[in-house]
């Protein structure tokens, strides 16, 4: 009891002490579902997540992400293939409520093990076709770096709380994008830094912080997570 209160007690101060920044325009907050199916006596499940991500604390719309896919799991091999369709909301920032639409087909590779007795890695290999409103079709290649790590249990098991860290690189597959606009083959790359606590098998809770950068800027971002496998 006394870990869950702490854990509640961490999750009001981090709000509290990022306010400011939000205001100041520097920080947004991104709300995440995650979700993960597995069917019984098969090698096929699904998975997918809903994000609806803020320039500000909230209500200012930077995007609504919506993402599913069909996943297989080979057998005697540790690692998940999926083929899925996202599609993307995407505001502007500040009053305006204009807003432009993107569909994606991806494909995706994850590969999880583990570093020793308590170090939990996922490598995810991810590759996107993207038709984005107003550009020409796109394609971008994304890695990465999952790592989770329990602090008050040797597993992440009931009641654990756990570091979690990763790193993305994106990588776009063009330089044209159309009507004579171009974007570097650098996209952006994300460092994320939070705290997790798995309520029970399947269900884990995580409040952290991410950097993200492109070649233009760099800002920060609140994240708060629900992963669900059931």
């Amino acid at each position: 009891m006394k870990l869950r209160l702490t854990f509640l007690l961490f999750l009001t101060m981090s709000c509290n002490a990022l306010f400011g920044q939000v205001e100041s325009g520097k920080t947004g907050a991104w709300y995440m579902y995650f979700f993960d199916h597995q069917f019984k006596s098969s090698a096929f499940g699904f998975q997918g997540d809903v994000q609806y991500r803020n320039w500000n604390l909230a209500g200012d719309l930077e995007q609504l992400l919506l993402r599913s896919g069909v996943t297989y799991r080979p057998k005697g091999v540790n690692a998940k293939f999926t083929l899925g369709y996202a599609h993307i909301t995407t505001g502007a920032f500040g009053d305006s409520d204009d807003t432009s639409v993107e569909s994606r087909i991806y494909q995706e590779a994850l590969l999880p093990h583990k570093l020793g007795n308590r170090v939990y890695l996922t490598h995810r290999f991810r590759y996107e076709q993207r038709f984005v409103e107003d550009q020409d079709f796109r394609t971008r290649y994304r890695y990465n770096l999952f790592m989770n790590i329990p602090l008050n249990k040797s597993n992440l098991e009931k009641d654990a709380f756990y570091a979690a860290l990763y790193n993305e690189l994106f990588v776009n597959g063009q330089h044209d994008i159309g009507d004579g606009r171009s974007v570097a083959f650098f996209d952006r790359n994300r460092t994320y830094l939070g705290i997790g606590y798995v309520l029970k098998p399947g269900m884990k809770f995580q409040l952290g912080w991410m950097n993200q950068k492109t070649n233009s800027i760099g800002k920060a971002q609140l994240q708060l997570s629900f992963h669900h496998n059931f």
